[in-house]
């Protein structure tokens, strides 16, 4: 937790006005580069610690920033903040001592009883939220499936389009296709992602949904008239804008919009509704391959399937007007008033709008997020150690993703099929099961993934995903045309259930915790360039590499990149399952090389305890805030993590 610039004592003596402003000045002059933002669920604790616990609200929240003063002394600077703001003095003052300890408000007498009621709702009915949030859970729904229709139509339309346009004939055949199929993530990976803080820094979070769904909605159009194959290529470059920014924006638009108690679902909604989208697409193959080629000598039913993707794009163009703006976003541009009203719509209690805008503003205040320059901000993510691990983390979530060999049946599934002997019409059939097969076991990681935690499930996975695609990739050897395609389909299918579970949904949530509030945007880039980085990379290379390994081949390749990917997460990846602010900062600050020696030293505990059933010594817990909560004095000896390299 940085320092102030006033000690405890001078603190404590503050409670006249004026000395009340300049503590308040004191707290947000900070601009320390290694604080988080809490966007975890808050810890379960029981109904009578929570709602009466009178040591609670005297010694604030555990990992709350406010925490460490007094509750007058934060009523002082609630009121300082909604006079510079034109609000509320009196009751942001109330609001201020509640962002302090928000789980105490019923033993605070300042808090009304209709108030407390509220509150109490927000507490215990995770659901219990506003029309208007909503509205914005909506959104970023549909424009997570505006993601999976852009995925997955292309896998209909390679059937036809290469032969139509003569790419089957030409030199490089197979890289000239991987190359038209992965230009919207070259483009994303490239140029769009990094172009994110612009875009929000200028827009605003929902406009910027808003236009790139229009650019995706205007490309896919283009790529239902195209005459050639380099005129597609463009077409699908320029999609990639559409693309990348969206998918470096939405889920940081959710998660700025929600409530801490369901943000950790909500961000998750990306990936689950990416993955109805993709469904979607394949259902649009289906509809479409039988149209005949009336009017188009190149064919009409695969640019019907390519143009289908504009429809998830044009239902959200309707849907941004009606939501409100990014809180967050409107606090950075000084319009705290205008935030105010946008919690208002989020919240069902004023008060809890009150609390999260007071709240919100100390942290951004704390991060000196409102006056470090993009530059810097970019360079404090590599070279600061609790953000450099962060960006590390984030990029081996991102990573393998793509190289656990997801992307690769997405875009080809189609293909895959037919060279397992199925026919046209039933490798789409095939490749709808695959679709619905990854939305529907994408259902159990809203419960898993806060319960078992987001490294345990990358553990579990990444095995299972590389026997599968094994599986998969024997079936090719079987002559017996039936016992091919029931191998093959069983080992794809079992895998994508696995994926849905496990790596599907971790990458966006993991990238949402791992970065502090003020480099979070240029975090998320980091993180969805790398996605679409590699996404690019599957797409481009996989004809060229089903040519040169054999299906067989090309499948055992990716297998071996998901026990690469076990031991990535076993060594680099800390988990972030219900972490407070000071506890994630602590985290990402332990060096690598020590994470990794720890847990190489855990493997091998839980090999002798459970696999060999030996009497093993317990290992020290890794972390302070774990230490902590045992009583063994030789473990709480230990030295501090140091942000000092």
């Amino acid at each position: 937790m940085p320092e102030t610039n006033n000690n405890s004592a001078s603190i404590a003596a503050t409670t006249d006005e004026k000395s009340g402003a300049q503590y308040d000045e004191d707290l947000f002059a900070n601009s320390s580069s290694s604080s988080s933002v809490n966007n975890k669920p808050a810890k379960e604790v029981s109904e009578m610690e929570s709602m009466n616990s009178e040591a609670q609200r005297e010694q604030g929240e555990t990992g709350n920033i406010l925490s460490q003063y007094t509750e007058e002394q934060v009523m002082v600077m609630g009121r300082n903040y909604a006079r510079r703001h034109d609000l509320d003095e009196d009751f942001f003052a109330r609001a201020a001592a509640l962002a302090r300890a928000p789980n105490a408000f019923n033993s605070m007498p300042f808090i009304s009883e209709t108030e407390k009621q509220g509150l109490y709702l927000e507490s215990t009915k995770k659901w219990h939220i506003p029309i208007e949030l909503w509205k914005v859970i909506a959104v970023g729904a549909v424009s997570a499936a505006v993601q999976g229709v852009d995925e997955s139509v292309v896998s209909g339309a390679t059937l036809f389009y290469p032969k139509n346009f003569g790419v089957t004939e030409m030199k490089n055949a197979d890289l000239l296709e991987g190359l038209i199929n992965g230009a919207p993530y070259l483009c994303a990976s490239c140029i769009a992602c990094w172009t994110s803080d612009l875009w929000n820094r200028n827009l605003g979070r929902k406009w910027t949904i808003f236009w790139t769904c229009a650019i995706s909605a205007a490309t896919c159009i283009w790529q239902g008239f195209v005459n050639n194959w380099w005129h597609l290529f463009l077409a699908r470059f320029f999609l990639g804008f559409g693309i990348g920014v969206k998918s470096a924006t939405v889920p940081a638009y959710a998660a700025e919009c929600t409530p801490k108690h369901v943000r950790g679902a909500l961000v998750m909604l990306w990936q689950f509704f990416t993955a109805v989208g993709i469904m979607f697409g394949y259902v649009f193959c289906l509809a479409f391959y039988y149209v005949p080629n009336r009017g188009f000598d190149t064919g009409l039913n695969w640019r019907l399937m390519l143009g289908s993707a504009c429809i998830p794009a044009f239902v959200v163009l309707f849907q941004v007007p009606f939501v409100p703006e990014s809180p967050r976003w409107l606090m950075g541009k000084g319009r705290h008033k205008e935030a105010f009203e946008s919690l208002k719509k989020l919240r069902h209690e004023e008060i809890a709008a009150a609390r999260d805008c007071f709240y919100q503003y100390v942290l951004l205040k704390e991060e000196g997020s409102l006056e470090i320059p993009t530059w810097k901000r970019l360079i404090e993510m590599f070279t600061v150690r609790r953000n450099r691990n962060g960006a590390i983390g984030a990029w081996i979530v991102m990573f393998m993703q793509q190289f656990c060999g997801i992307n690769v049946i997405a875009y080809y599934a189609s293909s895959i099929f037919i060279k397992a002997e199925y026919s046209e019409i039933s490798a789409l059939l095939a490749a709808w099961g695959f679709g619905m097969i990854n939305f529907t076991f994408a259902l159990p990681a809203f419960f898993t993934i806060d319960k078992f935690g987001r490294r345990n499930l990358l553990l579990f996975a990444f095995p299972l995903m590389g026997i599968f695609l094994l599986i998969a990739g024997f079936g090719f050897l079987i002559h017996d045309r039936q016992g091919q395609l029931a191998m093959v389909t069983t080992g794809i299918y079992i895998f994508s259930a696995v994926y849905s579970s496990s790596e599907g949904p971790v990458p966006f949530t993991y990238s949402a915790e791992a970065f502090p509030l003020y480099i979070r945007d240029l975090g998320m880039s980091w993180a969805t360039a790398t996605c679409w980085f590699f996404n690019f990379i599957l797409a481009f290379t996989w004809p060229r590499l089903q040519n040169a390994f054999t299906p067989t081949g090309a499948f055992g390749f990716y297998a071996a990149w998901n026990i690469v990917g076990f031991f990535l997460v076993l060594w680099f990846l800390p988990e972030t399952k219900n972490l407070t602010l000071e506890e994630l900062d602590e985290v990402f600050d332990v060096p690598m090389y020590k994470h990794a020696v720890y847990r190489t030293r855990e493997l091998w505990y839980n090999l002798q305890k459970y696999i060999l059933r030996r009497d093993v010594t317990p290992l020290p817990p890794l972390y302070d805030h774990q230490r902590m909560a045992v009583t063994n004095p030789e473990w709480n000896e230990k030295a501090e993590v140091s942000h000092i390299e």
